[in-house]
């Protein structure tokens, strides 16, 4: 019998609360429907015990309680076990915000883009900075040899994400956390299954921003329509601005070249130095000048937090180098919503010699419905070239939607047609970026060890 059983345990989310838990000495368990590497080699270093599928027979001996992921609905195996039997459970955000944020300093990350990255480089620079932070991170940041920990220290970051809690608890997960400061880095459309429009989220966050006490900090991004939308529903919470556009007159004010790696910062008018540091794209900086006023509101130096950003490791599959080979250099990124390709592109472009070209696999929940079809071409107009993954159970015409770009965008079915695609028409000095919010076959790896094969 196990203390805590978690279905949809191999979910970044709910793998990082399976090993908060496991830290605070609970015997954990779990079930998912794919478990696989790398969460469950993570987990099972844990002494966690994992079993395949949804197998009702996973909930004997009876737990003392289960965790149920946003994935599952009625009619699951395992779901209809729980119901049936009279077991305690919960949502994740509720656990989380019930049996580890109390007393804590919770530093929520909310927002469309960026909230990874961010949440990665608050961690960073609170662990750095000495004051043994407790996070969990929806990716697995570099400098950290895992996604969530319960930490020592007053402070916990969490990413605070909008997407549902639980089939039985359809508010978005930050409401639970009510954090003391609030990063909100920017807010557009996206969750079409489950939002009916921008309204509707901007609903939620509004709800977010009633739960932050007056003696916190919110910190938005200076000039996002949607999030002055929400404020203005209510806000009582002192508020700073970020921005790294030059013009924008906000609190925390950085200013770059277009690649991002090197930028000075001012808060208010005054010069805080400048850092140079391995992240790229003006939107890492953006995500960075969050994270610096985040930690300035907890009470940290902000002059020395800048500097500690030369040491940031970055988080995978965010503009990652996988490798070069042959003069052609791989990356990976998450970009999945378009304005996420956009930027993705923007960074990738700086300093590359040679053409860049875009393999994108349209996965998410949004994409999938053809919620951002018409802003598919438009985003992948800075790149020479781009390969769409148009499986044949896409319910859109991606061929269609990227008309426009003739000969510079085409339609693949398969990512062995992918894979073939780019071994004919890549050659040394080209950069390419896969782009995916899953796992895309493993697609950007099988890249590099077919350009490998061909280099030998």
């Amino acid at each position: 019998m196990s203390d805590l059983h978690i279905l949809g345990i191999c979910g970044t989310f709910m793998g990082g609360l399976a090993a908060l838990a496991r830290e605070q000495g609970l015997s954990v368990s779990g079930s998912d429907s794919g478990v696989y590497p790398p969460m469950s080699t993570q987990l099972e270093a844990l002494q966690i015990r994992l079993q395949e599928g949804y197998d009702p027979a996973h909930l004997q001996p009876a737990p003392g309680e289960v965790l149920i992921g946003n994935a599952l609905s009625r009619g699951n195996p395992s779901v209809e076990a729980v119901l049936n039997q009279g077991l305690r459970y919960r949502s994740g955000p509720q656990w989380l915000a019930e049996s580890v944020l109390p007393g804590r300093c919770t530093i929520g990350v909310a927002g469309t883009h960026g909230k990874t990255t961010t949440t990665a480089i608050v961690a960073f620079l609170l662990d750095r900075l000495g004051a043994d932070p407790g996070f969990l991170i929806g990716g697995v940041a570099h400098d950290f040899d895992r996604s969530a920990r319960l930490g020592g220290g007053d402070c916990f970051v969490v990413e605070a994400d909008e997407y549902d809690s639980a089939y039985f608890d359809k508010r978005s997960k930050f409401v639970h956390y009510r954090p003391q400061i609030a990063i909100l880095n920017n807010l557009e459309f996206d969750h079409a299954d489950i939002f009916a429009d921008l309204a509707a989220i901007e609903r939620q966050f509004h709800h977010l921003a009633r739960t932050i006490p007056g003696r916190g900090k919110v910190i938005v991004k200076a000039g996002d329509e949607a999030l002055q939308r929400v404020l203005a529903q209510g806000c009582w919470t002192p508020v700073e601005s970020f921005s790294a556009d030059p013009g924008a007159g906000a609190d925390w004010q950085a200013e770059s070249e277009p690649d991002g790696a090197r930028f000075a910062l001012h808060y208010q008018g005054r010069s805080l130095g400048q850092v140079s540091w391995a992240m790229r794209g003006r939107h890492n900086v953006a995500n960075a000048t969050a994270a610096v006023a985040a930690i300035a509101a907890a009470g940290h130096d902000p002059v020395q937090a800048l500097q500690l950003l030369a040491d940031f490791g970055g988080v995978r599959r965010r503009l990652e180098a996988l490798g070069s080979i042959a003069g052609i250099e791989v990356l990976e990124d998450f970009a999945h919503h378009p304005t996420a390709v956009a930027v993705t592109i923007e960074a990738a472009k700086a300093g590359c010699a040679g053409r860049l070209i875009v393999a994108l696999e349209p996965r998410s929940n949004s994409m999938r419905q053809g919620a951002h079809r018409d802003l598919l071409a438009p985003a992948l107009r800075g790149a020479d070239c781009a390969l769409v993954l148009e499986r044949a159970d896409l319910p859109w015409d991606a061929a269609g939607a990227l008309a426009e770009l003739g000969e510079r965008a085409r339609c693949v079915v398969s990512v062995e047609a992918l894979l073939v695609a780019l071994d004919g028409y890549c050659r040394a000095g080209d950069r390419v970026v896969f782009m995916s919010n899953g796992s895309f076959d493993n697609a950007p790896r099988r890249f590099v060890q077919q350009l490998r094969r061909r280099a030998d």
